[in-house]
Formats: structure tokens, C-alpha cells, sequence
């Protein structure tokens, strides 16, 4: 075992014990809490450093409102409860800002043109950022929520109208409860998810 590894009580506030939340305390989420998540999540490996996600933090009632419709009825009430709800968007044009995160090549000219490429890796890579922004968020204190049950196409009208960002996925973040907790699902075991080689 490496002298590194973090212990037990952390994995299990990462890991074992983190469960999905659909109920939320009353206890708002600060602006400097909402600012360490992503400066810990802006660390997690992206290929070429590429960072294509893009976060709303829909915190107030007006954006609240503005998403609402867009919600899948089985997730409107959670979500207009939940302190903050972070539209987790990845960005098509991601590329263009290579030159700033990838300057040691010309990493840009691998993208520009090639579409498919482009949605590939900003679909792969944004969505590794989602999960480092949530396993950020457990170790912060908050809770999430994440959820795909929206209506992407008026999501990205409402938010995201003319530009290039598209939206991936949603989660509450805040200070879960027990309430509608559903049990835990079961999970696969090594031997039925993993080969070795």
C-alpha cells in the first residue's frame, strides 16, 4: 500500500457511505464553497488538458424557475428544494483555448475541422469532469444528486443559446437528507465488471 493513500473515513465520505440525494436541508451552499468544488475539479486529468466542462450553478429562484420546465416530472420537486443545481455542460469549441492549457504542442490543430473528434472528446472528457466535480463536492461536505432526467435541447436554449456549450448532465449539490432515500442498489463485483490480463 502506498504511504499516499488517503484512509478509510475519507473513502467512505468519497465512496461507501456518499449516496444519491433527493432531500435537502435548508442551508445554503456559499459562493466560495460553489469555488473550491471547481478548483479542485479543474485538477482531474482531461486528454491534452482539454477541460471542456462548463458549470452553471443554478442557484437562485429566477434560474431556478428558468430551468424548471426542463426537468422531468419525477425530478422538479428535488430539485427546486436543493440549494444549488449545477447544469454540467461541456463546450464544442473547447479547443480553442488549447493554445492556454496545452502550450507545449499545437493541440488545436488536432481538432479544428475534425467534428467528430471534437464531440468525442469534449462528450469523454467533459464527463470525467462531472465526476471529479462530484467526488470534489463529497470531499468538500456536500452532498449530490446527479440526475439525467431533463430535456437537453431546452436546457441548452435557456442557458445556453448562442454559443457553444451543450448540456451533459445535471446534480444537486447541498446538504443531503434521508428523506426519499432509496435503498442501495447493488453494485457489480470485480469478477463480473473486470478482466485481468
Amino acid at each position: 500500500m502506498s504511504d499516499k493513500m488517503i484512509n478509510d473515513e475519507a473513502l467512505n465520505i468519497i465512496f461507501r457511505d456518499a449516496r444519491t440525494r433527493n432531500g435537502w436541508e435548508d442551508r445554503k451552499v456559499t459562493q466560495t464553497l460553489m469555488q473550491a468544488v471547481y478548483d479542485l475539479t479543474k485538477f482531474g486529468p482531461t486528454s491534452a488538458n482539454c477541460s471542456p466542462a462548463r458549470f452553471v450553478f443554478v442557484e437562485s429562484d429566477e434560474a431556478k424557475a428558468r430551468l424548471k420546465p426542463h426537468l422531468a416530472e419525477g425530478n422538479v420537486e428535488k430539485t427546486m428544494a436543493a440549494p444549488v443545481c449545477v447544469i454540467l455542460g461541456y463546450d464544442m469549441a473547447f479547443y480553442e483555448k488549447l493554445p492556454q492549457l496545452f502550450p507545449h504542442a499545437d493541440a488545436k490543430s488536432w481538432f479544428a475541422g475534425n467534428d467528430p473528434l471534437i464531440e468525442e472528446t469534449a462528450i469523454r472528457n467533459g464527463t470525467l469532469q462531472g465526476a471529479y466535480f462530484m467526488i470534489a463536492a463529497r470531499s468538500l461536505g456536500l452532498d449530490c444528486g446527479p440526475m439525467s432526467g431533463f430535456d437537453q435541447a431546452g436546457v441548452n436554449e435557456e442557458f445556453f443559446k448562442g454559443t457553444t456549450i451543450k448540456a451533459n448532465f445535471l446534480c444537486n449539490i447541498g446538504y443531503g437528507t434521508d428523506e426519499n432515500l432509496f435503498p442501495r442498489s447493488p453494485r457489480l463485483e470485480f469478477n463480473e465488471a473486470c478482466e485481468i490480463l
